[in-house]
């Protein structure tokens, strides 16, 4: 690994020893990308769009993290160094192009350098991951929060909150269920992505292939620009989680309890 990236550790765990047995991962946390790798070629604009991170999702995961009484491992670094929730094997685990745009520092790696890349981002996020899930008493539910961009290829993406499962399908369901009873958001299955997309690994490789129940959110961008949206945001997921947990005979410590 780089020296220069043992100040900034991979993950960032908070709430760690919370009292509710669910766990929240934010692989898309954050846009930073040290000054070693040159913005990876791209203008400053880019190095802090939407292709380098998940705008929005920190904030609302750090706010839900409180609000659930639950443990959060969120990303340190930009998805354009690693795709934390792909794998070391998988093209765009360090892609060469994000939408439209090219990644220049990415193009041309040699298996070499696409290994210290992993070595550097990916593995070490998972085995912080690991850590709080194998931290717990009791089996916890795993929730993975991700924003999306409401214009993609020039297309207007209509859903506000995607509910997106792998195999595990009961608690994408009470979800829906329970948004289509009480929210006023666009709520739909398996958009605007779904397994198929590639975009359940960790969810296949921390929570599935240890029976536990999990599901993805994905929230569009632009109801999560700013610390109240943000807020907000977390309260409506907040009291849908609850409730679709309820469904499921698990029941979380009351807020403010």
């Amino acid at each position: 690994m780089d020296e220069s990236l043992e100040e900034v550790p991979a993950a960032r765990i908070t709430n760690q020893g919370a009292e509710n047995p669910v766990m929240l991962i934010c692989e898309h946390a954050s846009s930073f990308i040290p000054a070693a790798y040159d913005r990876l070629g791209l203008t400053q604009e880019e190095a802090h769009s939407h292709i380098a991170w998940d705008p929005g999702a920190l904030k609302t995961s750090l706010a839900l993290s409180e609000l659930l009484k639950a443990p959060l491992v969120s990303s340190n670094y930009s998805r354009l160094l690693y795709d934390c929730n792909r794998p070391p094997e998988a093209p765009d685990s360090i892609p060469e192009k994000s939408e439209t745009i090219t990644v220049p520092g990415n193009l041309r790696l040699t298996a070499s350098q696409r290994a210290e890349r992993a070595n550097s981002f990916y593995y070490p996020f998972c085995e912080a991951v690991s850590d709080v899930r194998t931290s717990f008493a009791v089996s916890p539910v795993v929730i993975t929060i991700h924003s999306f961009t409401p214009i993609y290829f020039g297309e207007k993406r209509q859903v506000e909150l995607g509910i997106l499962h792998d195999e595990d399908v009961e608690l994408a369901h009470a979800l829906l269920a329970e948004g289509e009873k009480s929210s006023s958001l666009d709520i739909r299955l398996n958009e605007p992505y779904q397994a198929s997309d590639g975009v359940t690994h960790t969810l296949q490789e921390q929570a599935t292939a240890f029976g536990l129940r999990n599901v993805m959110l994905e929230i569009r961008n632009d109801l999560v620009s700013n610390d109240e949206e943000c807020q907000e945001m977390a309260e409506k997921l907040d009291t849908l989680i609850r409730a679709a947990l309820s469904r499921l005979d698990i029941n979380l410590q009351v807020k403010g309890a």
